[in-house]
């Protein structure tokens, strides 16, 4: 930390995860006159056990927690004050002392294709190879086009579209939001429905983690807070929870604030290999947290119980 650090921010060092904390720390700056000096906030990178494996699929190496536990432990030992996540990054039970007060306003929730030769899935022939990290994503391709072929395909999104380019693969799926933020959305060739490809959890928004003790931070956050984000995060989140869903887990959901004022919450869990889907939804009237996490552990129960107990490990 520079002398004059009043902050210190940790993050992962991928390019989207330092635009996420870039974009945290100019709001800081703007929402707080004493923030705002040329140094006073410091971005620390820290590299997490998810970002050092990169030539397995991240369900053999652990699955929760990969992108989060240095930090976290940087974290509670002091050594950074807050940290900026991907929340679909997140696991939805958090270290002890370790508080998440700050949901960002979220992004585009969708998936987007992208590939040198076809505008979409369905102009893709048979045996055609995509390539995704996300077992949510393969699940969801393998359940509605089972003659394309899915290969685990690891790395930042600079990394994903060179090996495309490099013809290791078809075509690549990646998330909208991410995209976005690093002022690259020209990359997308088509985004895809939340209809057509349910989101993963949490998809397009920025969480920040400090400690619970904190209390000068958690007034600097304060103007930062989406109160509508955090409430559909949560009732995703909820459902997760309740699905006991890891990286091993294809499972999708998103909550939606419908123009009547009453929260849209669609769950989905997929197996492995596309053979099965499972959907549920709620309609949450009158949403507040309570309602929202109610809603998403109700949802997930009963997903878990359709499935029975060998569905998501089949």
């Amino acid at each position: 930390m520079t002398d004059t650090a009043k902050l210190r921010i940790g993050t992962r060092g991928s390019p989207l995860a330092l635009a996420q904390a870039h974009e945290v720390r100019d709001k800081l700056a703007a929402a707080h006159p004493e923030l705002s000096g040329p140094n006073a906030i410091d971005i620390v990178v820290i590299t997490t056990t998810g970002d050092k494996i990169l030539d397995r699929a991240l369900s053999e190496i652990g699955g929760k927690g990969l992108f989060t536990k240095e930090i976290d432990d940087a974290l509670m030992g002091g050594e950074i004050d807050l940290a900026v996540h991907s929340m679909k990054d997140v696991p939805t039970i958090l270290p002890d002392g370790m508080i998440l007060p700050t949901i960002l306003p979220r992004e585009d929730v969708r998936d987007v294709f992208i590939s040198l030769k076809y505008k979409n899935f369905a102009e893709m022939p048979e045996g055609s190879v995509i390539g995704s990290a996300s077992l949510r994503r393969q699940a969801m391709i393998l359940n509605k086009y089972p003659h394309l072929k899915v290969i685990t395909f690891r790395g930042n999104v600079q990394t994903r579209l060179r090996k495309l380019e490099e013809g290791q693969v078809d075509a690549t799926l990646l998330a909208m939001a991410g995209l976005n933020r690093l002022g690259r959305p020209d990359v997308a060739t088509a985004a895809i429905s939340e209809n057509d490809m349910l989101p993963a959890v949490a998809q397009g928004a920025i969480g920040i983690t400090i400690r619970e003790d904190d209390s000068k931070c958690a007034n600097w956050l304060t103007p930062l807070h989406s109160k509508t984000s955090a409430m559909r995060v949560a009732a995703e989140r909820a459902a997760l929870r309740a699905l006991d869903g890891s990286c091993r887990t294809p499972i999708a959901a998103l909550a939606e604030f419908r123009p009547d004022g009453q929260m849209r919450l669609r769950v989905t869990i997929i197996r492995p290999d596309g053979s099965e889907r499972l959907d549920t939804e709620r309609l949450i009237a009158n949403p507040d947290t309570a309602k929202a996490v109610a809603a998403g552990q109700d949802a997930g129960n009963e997903l878990k119980e359709r499935g029975g107990p060998d569905f998501i490990t089949a």
